[in-house]
Formats: structure tokens, sequence, C-alpha cells
């Protein structure tokens, strides 16, 4: 994906690129994204930072593919640890969960994600958040418009 540390991305992963190990494909179109994800038996979101959304994650759980992230910013509403993927304080921790992956069910990831995140929970979701601000009289004027 999109590299967002150059200097870092030059120093620890650039080395490997190529191994046996490691391909660096780089940014990539929804189609392939879709695939890759699809395909991987995790998403590894190693954030160190209290990121308020991770669009990846969610991507990736609508592809049934779990996550392992550190339990910042967003992560916990996002993720359901041990079942959705795992939430892990360090890089020891997420390479012991990369071993309990299958007892995750790559279903379950996708039906999570797919409630969570559709354009059917985030209209209701809006709808409830102005209800709660404007009271009664949006209530009635949604009904109006139905």
């Amino acid at each position: 994906g999109i590299t967002q540390d150059q200097a870092s991305f030059r120093q620890q992963i650039e080395p490997l690129v190529d191994s046996a190990q490691v391909r660096y494909i780089g940014p990539v179109d929804p189609q392939a994204r879709n695939q890759l994800l699809g395909g991987a038996a995790a998403l590894l979101h190693p954030i160190r930072f209290a990121e308020p959304f991770g669009l990846s994650v969610a991507e990736a759980m609508l592809c049934g593919t779990p996550v392992i992230a550190c339990p910042l910013g967003s992560m916990r509403e996002l993720i359901l640890d041990k079942e959705t993927g795992f939430m892990v304080d360090d890089v020891r921790q997420a390479a012991e969960a990369t071993g309990r992956l299958g007892t995750l069910s790559r279903l379950r990831c996708h039906q999570w994600a797919a409630a969570q995140f559709s354009q059917e929970k985030m209209i209701s979701d809006y709808l409830t958040v102005y209800e709660n601000i404007l009271g009664g009289a949006f209530s009635n004027r949604v009904k109006a418009w139905k």
C-alpha cells in the first residue's frame, strides 16, 4: 500500500523486498486490493498512534480477513478481540497471534464488518444523531419524506 514513512520503509522494509518472504506491490486499485486482502491470512496493522478510523481494517474484514492490531484509537471499536482479529501490544504478541489465526472465522469477520460498516448502518446512525440533536421535529420530517 501507500508508504507514509519513507525513511522507515527504506531502512526496515526495502532491504527485505524481493526476498523469499517479502514482496512490495505498492498502491493498487480496489479490485486488486480486495483480491490481495481476501487472500491474506491477516492484515497486520501495527499502527502506534490513536488512529481515529482504520479504513484498511474495515476493508480487510469485509474481505473476510482478520486483523492483528494494537489497541489504540478506534481499533477497540473496529475489531472484536479473539473474534475478528487480535489486539496485541508488541511485535512478539503479533507474531504469536499469527499462530492463532485458525481459531477465527473468516465468515464472522465479513459479517461483523458488513453489519458495522454498511451504507444502511451509516444512514441509520446519522439519523439517530440527527434525532438526538433535533428531537421530534426531525423525526416527523423524515416520516413525511418517506
